[in-house]
């Protein structure tokens, strides 16, 4: 598992100041960027040339309200790893311990030029297959 942490900011909330929801995604992205450098590599897997990681299906659910001001820690897991894709599982939490959310993205690799489906690579899949559970 791999955790970060993030802070919830006035222009992430509602007039309410509660988290606008589309923000939880912002958070969700910065996680798997993360997540993703953290494997510390020479492949830039935002960049590469070869192929891409794009998202193909996102979701979250909302458990307790995120306000502004409240510090949050997310906890990332691989939660599936298959040959072409893979599903990432974001668990946010505030400081005092208390569950606030859970999103998930999946992920295909794909050529870029073509956008056709491939395996991932072994160095990919093997570093997320360090965080799987």
């Amino acid at each position: 598992m791999f955790t970060t942490k993030v802070k919830v900011y006035f222009y992430d909330a509602d007039p309410a100041g509660i988290i606008f929801y589309a923000s939880l995604f912002k958070y969700v992205h910065a996680a798997y960027e993360d997540l993703m450098r953290s494997f510390h590599t020479e492949r830039d897997y935002f960049f590469d040339k070869e192929y891409i990681l794009p998202i193909i299906h996102a979701e979250a659910d909302y458990v307790r309200p995120i306000r502004v001001g409240d510090e949050l820690r997310i906890d990332v897991i691989v939660s599936l790893l298959k040959d072409s894709s893979f599903e990432i599982s974001y668990k946010f939490y505030k400081d005092d311990g208390t569950f606030t959310a859970i999103a998930k993205t999946v992920h295909v690799c794909v050529l870029k030029e073509q956008f056709k489906k491939i395996e991932l690579p072994k160095e990919c899949y093997d570093m997320l297959k360090t965080n799987l559970a």
